[in-house]
């Protein structure tokens, strides 16, 4: 394609996080309130946070592709908030319980769901580690908040996209990208890619939903799959899109855009949270540095992202737009050879080699894959449960399976197991992990952000990814910092906490740049 500009883009230059949501029920009552549980949740998590989150800077209406939507779906839910009963003891913002935590995460009720989002981070390592974090801090919360309650096992919490009642909530990836990096060329490049990963990244799923409700004797690999509406759109909560178009890059919006991806399964296999970004930030290089390169183009995404899910081991063959057929495997090689242009060493080489060595596996026998990848390992568990008990597909217990795989309980999910056992891979160190649930990563805007945070909280207004505003007026953007080494933060961090006053923060801030 001549004429399209260059952008040399290195995965180690993409700022990434994730953002999940959970599932949440009481365990102990018939019927439960999401939104109050989820608030109570929050509130209940025990560790020092800084509880006031800066709305103001956010825009989730601005669309990537050069307008504003005039609605968006949690709009009418915000407004129902707003007339209900609750409104008389408090505000929305109230409602959404924020917590800033001294890892550098948010904590917040998102709507009816819990949802952990990671500090901005520069290593697969680290995006692993502070994901697993926000487990153990959903664990924790969710241990303080059944004492309130007064009784062990009364909650309920899970890390999936489905309460197979029609909902369906996200885990969300982000990808902070040079704003000369066209939106159009990102949709053109990622949607073949976004549809068929899920061959590598599926959860599993048992049944299929849709306007005509659950189908139960079926098993499909993705959960996600079936709640994708759009091939491009803002919305996130309804006609969700393969591609989202939110322009929100909580960053420079002259120098950078953010991609923000909730297409994608939340993953109980570390090696399949790895995979997602790392795939992702490889693909996300070779379409920024490749102006000539075109992906095969598919006829019709959404339904493609549902024959993917839905055809067995997910291999299907999908129709492009210039009437040839390619398999979901066929796509995915053709960008692995993609990738494999521009993979640098340590990480980048590691996803290489993952990726090769889970399409080789996946030739021989998908089931090669039950140590990596979810679906695989649910698929096998289910199939071994109808053996012994002697059911049939559509059985309710197979859907309870299901649901238990994603339990965050280590005493009663299904998947800690398997992966204390070692038939799951484990990519963390539970003492990291344990670290990592309090200290934020050694490097980019979460330290600093905690740092002032830590110095100024008494005069603080609200804080966010990008600003903090201090209750005398002034606002202080914080920059992404990610040419500075782990020594210079450490020493800026040490420096902000010998600041007298806001304005030396200030001049400090400018100075390190």
């Amino acid at each position: 394609m001549p004429g399209k500009k260059t952008h040399n883009l290195s995965t180690r230059e993409i700022v990434a996080g994730i953002e999940t949501e959970f599932g949440i029920i009481r365990k102990d009552q018939e019927e439960s309130d999401p939104v109050s549980e989820s608030m109570a949740l929050v509130k209940a998590y025990r560790s020092e946070s800084f509880g006031a989150w800066a709305y103001d800077s956010e825009d989730p209406r601005a669309d990537a592709r050069g307008f504003r939507v005039d609605r968006l779906a949690q709009d009418e839910e915000e407004e129902a908030f707003s007339r209900s009963e609750r409104r008389r003891f408090m505000s929305f913002r109230e409602s959404k319980s924020d917590r800033i935590l001294q890892n550098g995460a948010r904590f917040y009720n998102d709507h009816t769901h819990p949802e952990y989002s990671t500090p901005e981070c520069l290593t697969l390592h680290d995006l692993v580690l502070y994901d697993r974090a926000g487990t153990e801090i959903v664990r924790s919360a969710a241990k303080s908040r059944e004492e309130e309650i007064g009784r062990k096992g009364s909650l309920g919490l899970y890390r999936n996209n489905t309460d197979f009642h029609g909902h369906s909530y996200g885990c969300h990836e982000n990808y902070l990208l040079p704003r000369s990096l066209p939106f159009d060329r990102i949709v053109e490049g990622m949607t073949p890619f976004l549809v068929c990963r899920s061959l590598f990244l599926g959860a599993g799923k048992v049944g299929r939903e849709g306007e005509d409700g659950l189908s139960k004797g079926f098993f499909q690999i993705s959960q996600r799959a079936d709640f994708i509406e759009e091939r491009i759109g803002v919305d996130t909560m309804h006609h969700r899109p393969v591609v989202n178009s939110r322009d929100e890059p909580h960053a420079e919006p002259t120098l950078y855009r953010r991609l923000h991806l909730i297409c994608g399964d939340a993953n109980m296999s570390e090696w399949q949270t790895a995979m997602k970004i790392g795939m992702s930030r490889l693909v996300l290089a070779g379409i920024a540095s490749t102006p000539s390169w075109g992906p095969p183009v598919l006829e019709d995404p959404v339904h493609a992202f549902r024959q993917v899910s839905r055809a067995e081991n997910g291999n299907a063959l999908l129709k492009l737009i210039d009437g040839r057929t390619m398999s979901s495997m066929e796509i995915l090689e053709v960008y692995l050879s993609l990738a494999e242009a521009f993979a640098d060493e340590g990480e980048d080489r590691w996803v290489l080699e993952e990726w090769k060595k889970a399409s080789s596996d996946y030739r021989k026998n998908p089931h090669l894959l039950s140590d990596r990848v979810d679906w695989v390992a649910k698929r096998q568990l289910l199939d071994l449960f109808c053996a012994e008990e002697g059911i049939q597909d559509g059985d309710p217990w197979l859907q309870s399976l299901d649901l238990a795989y994603h339990d965050l309980d280590s005493d009663e999910g299904m998947f800690w197991p398997m992966e204390e056992e070692g038939r799951i891979r484990r990519l963390t160190d539970p003492r990291d992990v344990e670290r990592a649930t309090l200290h934020p990563p050694s490097y980019g805007r979460a330290p600093v952000r905690a740092a002032i945070i830590r110095r100024f909280e008494g005069e603080i207004r609200d804080a966010g990814w990008e600003r903090i505003h201090f209750t005398n007026g002034m606002t202080l953007k914080l920059p992404l910092f990610q040419e500075l080494d782990k020594n210079a933060v450490l020493l800026l961090c040490n420096q902000i906490g010998c600041c007298k006053g806001k304005e030396d923060l200030e001049r400090l801030l400018k100075a390190s740049l």
